[in-house]
């Protein structure tokens, strides 16, 4: 039975989310903040209140190792835009979107931004996936709006599998 390509990026992201949830499931709190290396970025109260993540233009050498708080901001932020892009809508500055905090108000947003995402990809038809991509590459009119999709799954993947590492090495840590 043939896949519609919707049908297929649509399967990928579900798998993927489906293994991030196992990791949703076992962050408590206390994870978020934990530092894992002595040169390291996160998240940390700004004077408003609001959370602040670390951040540099430039890609520091060497690159620090993220927090689980930091982490969950950046996809985030950039699923946030990616949202914006996809629905039409003037995308947010980074500075713009805010992290909840460590623990479950985090892991509702994440869980949001994906009951967000699921909209734009069930009424996404074949032309709608043959159209220029509006984001990540905005000058690059031969990467399409599934080219998009894929991005998103790709890059969710990757932060997953560190939010996973990060969780496994701190369980591992507290244990010794």
């Amino acid at each position: 039975m043939p896949v519609s390509r919707a049908e297929l990026l649509r399967w990928q992201f579900d798998l993927t989310w489906s293994l991030f949830e196992l990791h949703l499931e076992q962050l408590r709190p206390e994870d978020f903040l934990w530092e894992p290396a002595p040169h390291y970025w996160t998240v940390r109260p700004g004077a408003d209140g609001m959370w602040v993540p670390d951040w540099d233009d430039a890609e520091p050498d060497p690159i620090p190792v993220p927090t689980l708080g930091w982490v969950t901001w950046h996809i985030g932020w950039w699923w946030t835009v990616t949202i914006d892009h996809a629905r039409g809508r003037t995308p947010r500055d980074r500075e713009e979107i805010g992290w909840p905090g460590d623990g479950q108000a985090t892991v509702d947003w994440l869980r949001g931004l994906r009951v967000e995402w699921l909209a734009v990809l069930d009424r996404l038809t074949d032309a709608d996936l043959d159209a220029v991509a509006p984001f990540p590459w905005p000058d690059s009119p031969e990467l399409t709006v599934a080219h998009m999709i894929a991005w998103v799954n790709s890059e969710l993947m990757k932060n997953i599998t560190e939010i996973g590492q990060l969780r496994l090495l701190r369980a591992a840590s507290a244990g010794s």
